[in-house]
């Protein structure tokens, strides 16, 4: 890994180049201290054929919130075994998920916005600082017409909180473009995308999109104000 990299020169290594070149370059770059996540959605499927197809040293992990639909199981499965890699697999605190649903019931992230952070920062942003820890360099499938929210990030960030580059291959990439690379490449990807559903996260979150709604209406569908992010995203 280069030393004392600056966002601006990482920015200007990675200027107008294809998703394929930015990962291999940041393999290069971060070697040993570089991961994927990936919630198998239909980017994240994008991100992991370039990654094994090119056999690229970039970690590849998932976060199992214990909450999952059905499908995105049996996607992370037919994925494993499509490219004979394997993914690792972090898991929440059990004692923290007890704690939470003893108290509070299996459904409290519907009562509040709170609880629903609460729920979200329990099975999801906790276990992500186990995954983080080390590193120093994130990719995500994150896109910029995915919402408002994310239109506003830039391909290459630093998270000075995580103290992490944080890179999105595919930003600039439209849904067209992710659905005819998977098309074109036969990446196996979630069957709920063919049925209305776009952004895809724990099942009891998620319903499909309805016509003209945005990508992010899906999630937390019933709540009506804020950002819709996870936290995993935010800084």
């Amino acid at each position: 890994m280069l030393k004392n990299l600056s966002l601006k020169e990482l920015q200007s290594l990675l200027s107008k180049k294809s998703a394929e070149e930015s990962l291999r370059i940041i393999s290069k770059l971060f070697s040993g201290e570089v991961v994927f996540t990936t919630s198998f959605g239909i980017e994240d499927q994008v991100l992991t054929d370039i990654i094994f197809t090119n056999d690229l040293q970039i970690e590849v992990v998932t976060l199992d919130t214990g909450r999952l639909f059905a499908d995105t199981y049996k996607t992370f499965s037919r994925t494993i075994s499509r490219y004979n890699n394997k993914i690792k697999v972090f898991f929440p605190d059990h004692d923290l998920v007890e704690i939470m649903v003893t108290e509070k019931g299996p459904f409290s992230f519907r009562e509040s916005v709170s609880n629903r952070i609460e729920c979200c920062r329990i099975r999801k942003v906790i276990p992500l600082a186990r995954v983080l820890k080390w590193k120093k360099c994130w990719i995500s499938g994150i896109r910029s017409e995915q919402s408002e929210n994310r239109s506003q990030m830039d391909r290459v960030e630093y998270d000075s909180d995580k103290d992490i580059f944080k890179i999105y291959p595919l930003f600039a990439w439209t849904f067209n473009e992710i659905k005819e690379y998977i098309r074109e490449k036969d990446v196996p990807y979630n069957p709920l995308h063919d049925n209305g559903f776009v952004s895809i996260g724990c099942e009891p979150c998620t319903r499909a999109v309805k016509k003209g709604e945005d990508f992010r209406a899906g999630r937390w569908w019933w709540e009506t104000e804020g950002v819709k992010e996870c936290g995993c995203h935010i800084k």
